[in-house]
């Protein structure tokens, strides 16, 4: 019989609440202003935790591998945890997984696909993008009609990564579906990962006989020494983490075009609306809202809380990304950077834009992470050339693309972790053909 947890603080929030889904930004605001930047939460079956939404926090916890581990076996609530738990997936999938291992190991491995990704040309990757864009505008533009989630955003970083792994064309459309699915938690979440683990393995052994000029043969070659399942869990966290947060950046973006009046009196299908407005969804809206999980190895004190040797602690992206100390017209991210001794985080000083179309843009924010386990260069090189190559794409073929649905009838998936919509209704002039 399972143990009830023991909730860290009479006041814990639960992490499933509508609010974590539908209104993040006030609801942290609220959290902020009750709990300070380390909220006490509970998962599923009341199992408790921490949500780090302080900037400077966030940036602590994941700079310092030593004292914050990736090592879910260091969890001292194990013992409270349902065989069935929806969670398990996220927390400790099976399987010798790259997100849980430490030190050399994972530096190795990660380097290993890094290097995988740092070999995709530039110019060959956008043309490649280009492509498939325009060949699903093409699919759905006789319509006048489409939702982007379906027939855009959520297939072209798909379509675009099948390309990069060598994914045969045949395979494609189930493991995309399972992919949205296991969105979600539980019995989907499961049901995907086994088949994307199953599907880089055999992609492995087709790659063994006959490699290729794609990232499964890179992977292969720089690892003689490994085993299929590691290298099949490997490229399975990069194909996964590369479709559904570039999905939802796409998304968000295009969300934000068709809905902002900044960005529709601005040259928006040009390469500085759409730019400006990528950058916006990283602060305000960002794909990855909430990073599991970093384990206390001693006890120690975070920000206002007394931390246990063996917390879980769940990284708030969103949260720190809204960190009025690092966010608004009146604290200048270099300032608020120079206070807490990030200095080296900003790369361009000035205020976190109000944005304005057209005005400078910074990057401090921490959508990407931040320390050895943020996500490598090239995989965000990647992702900002498919969310911007897509957004521009659609609006350079759909110059009078709308919303046909009021911008308050738009949706959230359910989820604590990963933001983007249900659905994104619009209507324009049919198109047919290729540019």
């Amino acid at each position: 019989m399972t143990v009830p947890a023991r909730p860290l603080a009479p006041d814990a929030v639960p992490l499933d609440t509508d609010r974590f889904h539908t209104d993040p930004v006030p609801l942290y605001r609220e959290l902020r202003h009750r709990h300070g930047s380390v909220v006490p939460v509970l998962l599923p079956s009341d199992i408790p935790a921490w949500l780090v939404i302080g900037y400077r926090e966030v940036h602590r916890v994941s700079g310092d591998a030593d004292t914050y581990t990736r090592d879910p076996a260091r969890w001292n609530q194990w013992a409270s945890v349902p065989a069935d738990w929806p969670l398990l997936p996220l927390i400790a999938p099976r399987g010798a997984s790259l997100l849980h291992t430490v030190g050399t190991a994972h530096a190795r491995r990660a380097t290993v696909l890094s290097d995988a990704l740092e070999a995709v040309e530039p110019g060959e990757l956008r043309r490649h993008t280009e492509r498939i864009a325009d060949a699903l505008v093409d699919d759905f533009g006789l319509d006048g009609r489409a939702d982007l989630v379906a027939a855009y955003t959520a297939r072209l970083p798909f379509l675009v990564l099948a390309e990069l792994f060598g994914l045969p064309a045949d395979e494609a459309p189930e493991l995309g579906d399972a992919l949205r699915r296991g969105m979600a938690s539980g019995a989907a979440a499961n049901r995907a990962r086994g088949l994307l683990v199953e599907t880089m393995r055999r992609l492995l052994a087709a790659r063994r006989a006959a490699p290729g000029a794609d990232v499964p043969s890179r992977v292969l070659a720089a690892s003689p020494g490994a085993g299929e399942t590691e290298l099949a869990e490997d490229l399975a966290v990069l194909f996964a983490a590369g479709h559904l947060p570039t999905a939802d950046w796409l998304g968000n973006t295009l969300r934000l075009m068709l809905t902002d009046a900044r960005y529709a009196a601005s040259d928006a299908g040009g390469r500085l609306g759409v730019e400006r407005a990528m950058n916006e969804v990283l602060w305000r809206d960002t794909p990855t809202q909430t990073v599991v999980g970093r384990w206390a190895t001693r006890d120690v004190q975070l920000g206002p809380r007394q931390l246990r040797a063996g917390d879980l602690l769940l990284l708030g992206l969103q949260g720190a990304n809204g960190d009025p100390l690092v966010h608004g017209t009146s604290a200048p991210v270099a300032t608020a950077a120079a206070l807490y001794g990030l200095s080296g985080l900003v790369s361009e000083p000035g205020p976190v834009p109000e944005p304005v179309a057209g005005g400078p843009a910074n990057s401090a924010y921490l959508s990407f992470g931040h320390g050895e386990r943020r996500c490598p260069f090239p995989a965000q090189e990647i992702a900002e050339t498919v969310t911007r190559t897509g957004a521009e794409v659609l609006l350079d073929r759909l110059p009078d693309i709308e919303l046909s649905v009021a911008a308050e009838e738009l949706t959230y998936r359910p989820s604590s972790w990963l933001r983007g919509l249900d659905a994104l209704p619009t209507r324009f002039a049919p198109v047919a053909g290729r540019r």
